[in-house]
């Protein structure tokens, strides 16, 4: 007979969610380079008698497939090279203050100050902060081959391997990665319009939040571009003409999810034909027959439709009328101009390199006071645990303790069973696949597939075998403990989500969308602009809530209770968008003092979820005249109050 299990066993929910791996296509190319590169430089160095060069540059490569994470060749480049040089530099001033005690602490500090103020700019200063650092431990805690220029020459060079793979199909695949992210997006809104206006609710928002994140990728990764592209490229101009194309479409889809009747098949069969289009690079395609449109929302979905299909078979488009939606990124020296001044000003910045200075001066002096072996391994840990912008502190220690674990169990067999020498060429050869395939899984699945590659490594430079295990162990558990205490625990913001204060930002922002949505000085493209930020940032909040989720109680528990405040923003600005298309497409307009109210009980919804401390609902009435395309609005607007307002 079966029996229930005692409510004291089942496991926490945050605990649950940590461990629940995430669902990720695994990127095949990334793992046949993974392979190649990390067994390659062993493989080398052993046929030339020299094992520990060979070693040091597949720890190198190891780096570089860390950030083998893009499918645009030149984000590669960026994502891999530019931290590679910052790796460089740390182990040069890592090996310049081998030895030297207290000096070497100071430095390594220092570093770390650094290393966490640039790391808060962008996601590849995050990386080439983090490899700064890691590689700074690494030449101050290891004796590392001479002369002192050697070391940094192997593991960039192992880095730059990955790279030069990487790039190998440049000139026969140029392009491809930016049209297939662009027609990936244009595949996701085909999927929402087939399910707006049905009954399928939550399949329809969860589509939403993929086309707003499909749409932010490919704006990222075509904008980049650009502001690395001297001149307008045709491609480029093109490509970017395609993606503002599907914008309408987009706008049209909370309509017609509204309007609660669904669209005939032939408008999500319409968007994949352009898709294929798009991706191939062809410019003669026929729509396949479209009903005659009867509403507003049937008008609005048809016209953006059309005008979809006009601009992806156009076989030119002009640069001087392409609007960059966004914006277009500033030139690459005002950007790092304004990115050090930002990093030196900002106490942000100061804040998190001061937080991850104090943890890594407190292992470095902790280990030079007590003998611990292999005593760099406990900064390591610190240095990737203590990564507030790779996720949540506590949940990465947590994860970073049992992949360990995961990972020495692997590395036992290997390190008792497998000889050294060309042996562990092929090990690593199955072994580093791994880490890309398991790295999008979650942080603690990549911490079991890089602990074994990084001791079989260790090994073939210190020849310690088995003996390696236990203060792998026994580093990686002190490393955590003092990022839990001194870069976690000590910090009082660590406990508070700032998931509040982000969508109070929001909520005032959508009273000032739907201004400028239905005033009488609305500017088209600064409004489309005004929406994509609305979106973007909503999917920011929603990003913070999941990591919130990861923490403990209370910080958990107080996020899980902003849930419902996050879903009915998004369903406001869906509202407002709405309503928008259907006064384009022929209803009648919002009288001023229509627009007046709605705005008026945003900003105090705003003001409200800002001052709360809880979630306290109030009873709102909002009326206004009957069929007016605010109806949808004001219920949306209504239910946000009903869920959270000030007492």
């Amino acid at each position: 007979m079966s029996r229930e299990f005692p409510i004291s066993l089942t496991p926490p929910d945050w605990l649950v969610r940590n461990l629940k791996p995430q669902q990720a296509p695994v990127n095949r190319a990334a793992v046949g380079r993974a392979a190649l590169a990390m067994a390659l430089p062993l493989a080398l160095g052993l046929a030339a008698g020299r094992p520990a060069y060979g070693a040091l540059a597949s720890m190198g490569a190891l780096s570089g497939v860390i950030g083998d994470t893009a499918d645009a060749y030149r984000m590669r480049v960026l994502n891999i090279a530019v931290p590679q040089l910052f790796g460089a530099v740390g182990v040069t001033l890592g090996t310049l203050v081998y030895g030297h005690g207290w000096y070497a602490v100071a430095a390594v500090t220092g570093v770390a100050l650094v290393s966490g103020m640039i790391s808060t700019i962008g996601a590849v200063a995050s990386v080439s902060g983090l490899l700064l650092l890691l590689n700074c431990v690494i030449g101050a805690g290891l004796p590392l081959p001479s002369p002192w220029w050697l070391a940094p020459a192997l593991l960039t060079g192992g880095g730059l391997l990955v790279l030069a793979l990487g790039l190998l199909a440049w000139p026969l695949r140029a392009g491809v990665p930016e049209r297939a992210a662009v027609a990936a997006t244009y595949r996701r809104v085909a999927t929402l319009l087939a399910t707006a206006g049905t009954d399928r609710t939550e399949e329809y928002e969860e589509t939403r939040r993929a086309v707003t994140q499909s749409l932010n990728e490919s704006y990222d990764l075509i904008l980049a571009r650009r502001a690395r592209h001297h001149g307008r490229s045709p491609d480029l101009t093109r490509l970017l003409a395609q993606l503002n194309a599907i914008t309408p479409v987009i706008e049209a889809a909370p309509a017609a999810h509204l309007a609660a009747r669904p669209l005939p098949p032939q408008v999500p069969e319409a968007l994949h034909r352009l898709a294929d289009a798009v991706a191939s690079g062809t410019s003669t395609l026929a729509l396949p027959h479209l009903p005659v449109p009867t509403t507003e929302t049937a008008r609005a979905v048809d016209h953006a439709l059309r005008h979809t299909a006009e601009v992806v078979n156009a076989p030119d488009v002009d640069p001087r009328g392409i609007d960059d939606r966004l914006g277009r990124p500033a030139a690459l020296g005002i950007r790092t101009a304004r990115a050090a001044r930002n990093v030196v000003l900002s106490a942000n910045s100061w804040r998190y390199g001061v937080r991850l200075a104090v943890c890594i001066g407190i292992a470095q002096a902790l280990v030079s006071l007590i003998p611990v072996p292999r005593s760099y391994w406990v900064a390591l840990t610190i240095t990737f645990v203590l990564k507030p912008d790779f996720g949540s502190v506590f949940s990465r220690a947590l994860l970073r303790a049992l992949g360990t674990v995961a990972g020495l169990l692997i590395a036992a067999v290997v390190l008792a069973e497998v000889p050294l020498g060309w042996w562990h060429v092929p090990v690593l050869f199955l072994l580093a696949p791994l880490i890309p395939a398991l790295t999008p899984r979650g942080y603690g699945y990549q911490t079991a597939a890089i602990t074994p590659v990084i001791l079989i490594l260790s090994d073939v430079l210190n020849h310690q075998g088995t003996a390696l295990l236990v203060p792998r162990l026994a580093d990686s558990l002190l490393g955590c403990a003092i990022a839990l205490t001194a870069g976690y625990l000590l910090w009082p913001e660590s406990w508070h989500t700032r998931v509040g204060d982000r969508l109070a930002d929001a909520v005032a922002d959508t009273a000032a969308y739907v201004e400028a949505a239905f005033g009488p000085h609305a500017d088209p493209p600064a409004r489309a602009r005004m929406r994509r930020r609305l979106y973007r940032d909503l999917s920011v909040i929603r990003t913070e809530f999941q990591r919130a989720l990861t923490e403990p109680p209370p910080t958990g528990r107080r996020a899980a209770a902003w849930w419902p405040l996050v879903v009915a923003v998004e369903r406001i600005v869906d509202a407002t968008t709405a309503a928008r298309v259907r006064v384009r497409h022929g209803a009648a307009p919002p009288s001023t003092a229509e627009i007046a109210q709605v705005t008026l009980q945003l900003r105090e919804l705003s003001e409200g979820v800002r001052n709360a401390e809880t979630l306290i609902a109030v009873r709102t009435d909002l009326t206004g005249p009957a069929g007016s395309v605010l109806e949808p609005l004001r219920q949306e607007v209504a239910a946000a109050r009903a869920i959270a307002s000030p007492r």
